[in-house]
């Protein structure tokens, strides 16, 4: 079996005011994304999200279900995928279907879809499948988002450091989607801040996967309430789970990109609570 699991169990606000940095770690970052010739998965109890990746190098991996966790006969027997590829040009099989899927495009796949395989083109480039899935209860179309379809959003400014792109991929305004909703942020050279001001979504979970960072670059990642925050550093490939009672920001040693995923009570993008940066604690 190529498939690898662990399960992070959701943390209340109580309970983080008394972590410390090893214990803030240990629940909200994943640091072992994208190993090589793998899927694996991290089994979030906020609102049953995973988030994993899939590298196939030497062969071809496929989409399995995972017994004990799942109880499913296969992976989207009650569950819908996004992928977004961040590394070379691959391919996903689904079924009789093969999707081409070059770097940053995006792939949904709907419930119900029981034989999935993920290709690389090329081992010495291969494709790099980012995975973020949700608990599903309807079926939608399987459906391929090119850079060309993605809604995309140009914010900030050189004056705040946060000058930056953000790519609506799996949107509801782009595929529908029982509750995911996925999409890549890039900052332009001398900007840091990826979102200001800080928001939380009380009505949903959302996970940030960090990428296109230099070995000697991170990332500060905020979180916690708005009056009572917390830091983690974050390195290249590694992704934060935002529990919804949790603020999420962050400001980088440099520019970087980074994938956000999200699921829960609804597909409203802008459904977000805002703290500017001067109420902030």
């Amino acid at each position: 079996m190529t498939t690898e699991y662990e399960v992070r169990y959701a943390v209340g606000q109580r309970e983080v005011k008394a972590y410390d940095t090893d214990e803030l770690r240990d629940a909200f970052l994943t640091t072992k994304l994208m190993q090589s010739d793998k899927i694996y998965w991290v089994y979030s109890h906020y609102e049953r999200f995973m988030v994993g990746s899939a590298v196939p190098l030497k062969h071809s991996l496929t989409l399995e279900t995972i017994p004990d966790l799942l109880k499913t006969e296969f992976f989207t027997s009650r569950r819908e995928v996004g992928i977004i590829n961040i590394g070379g040009s691959g391919s996903v099989v689904i079924g009789d279907t093969e999707y081409s899927i070059a770097n940053e495009e995006a792939l949904y796949i709907g419930k119900g879809d029981k034989q999935v395989t993920f290709k690389s083109d090329d081992a010495s480039n291969p494709a790099k499948f980012y995975l973020n899935s949700a608990p599903a209860h309807q079926v939608y179309q399987d459906k391929k988002v090119g850079k060309q379809d993605a809604n995309v959003l140009h914010l900030g400014s050189q004056e705040t450091c946060n000058e930056r792109d953000i790519n609506q991929l799996l949107i509801n305004s782009v595929v529908e989607t029982c509750q995911l909703q996925m999409g890549l942020t890039r900052l332009k050279p001398g900007s840091v801040w990826n979102t200001m001001p800080a928001h939380q979504h009380d009505r949903r979970n959302e996970v940030y996967f960090y990428f296109d960072m230099k070995p000697d670059q991170a990332v500060c990642h905020f979180m916690g309430e708005p009056k009572q925050t917390r830091h983690i550093f974050v390195a290249n490939q590694q992704a934060i789970l935002s529990p919804p009672w949790s603020i999420h920001c962050g400001a980088g040693t440099a520019n970087y990109a980074f994938i956000w995923g999200m699921a829960g009570e609804n597909l409203d993008y802008d459904d977000m609570d805002k703290y500017p940066a001067n109420e902030l604690r």
